[in-house]
């Protein structure tokens, strides 16, 4: 699974795709809306590859997170990111228990969920013998 051109933009809802380099930015195209729009220099992107969740000894990549969800819940949509807060933080402990609970907040694991679902919805999450491999090293 390749995360280098699923991104997220601060301010904007759901997940864009890199399409093109712009004039003053990058154009991006809405993974839900299939709109395209300009992702000015001035805002705030950030890739899914680059971006990573606390644990309590360092943090983990989103990738891993994903591949986590995704043995939970064998391929199929976990719960809804609109669930009670309970309820995500309950999930997210039995999915990834060595999250740092004083730095990821429920938002956190809301995004986290929303992003699995779209993706897993679009049949963009799909994982190799390699990345089961890196995972099951991480965890020993």
């Amino acid at each position: 699974m390749d995360l280098k051109k699923i991104m997220t933009i601060s301010g904007y809802p759901g997940l864009f795709r890199h399409v093109s380099q712009g004039r003053n930015g990058i154009i991006v195209e809405s993974l839900s809306e299939k709109k395209r729009m300009t992702a000015y220099t001035s805002m705030k992107v950030s890739t899914l590859e680059d971006i990573a969740v606390f644990t309590n000894d360092g943090e983990i990549i989103l990738k891993d997170v994903f591949r986590r969800i995704h043995d939970k819940e064998g391929g199929c949509p976990s719960i809804s990111n609109k669930s009670k807060p309970e309820e995500i933080k309950k999930y997210f402990e039995e999915v990834f228990p060595e999250y740092d609970r004083d730095n990821v907040y429920v938002s956190d694991m809301k995004k986290i969920i929303s992003w699995y679902n779209l993706l897993q919805e679009l049949k963009m999450l799909e994982f190799n013998e390699e990345d089961s491999a890196q995972l099951s090293e991480e965890k020993e």
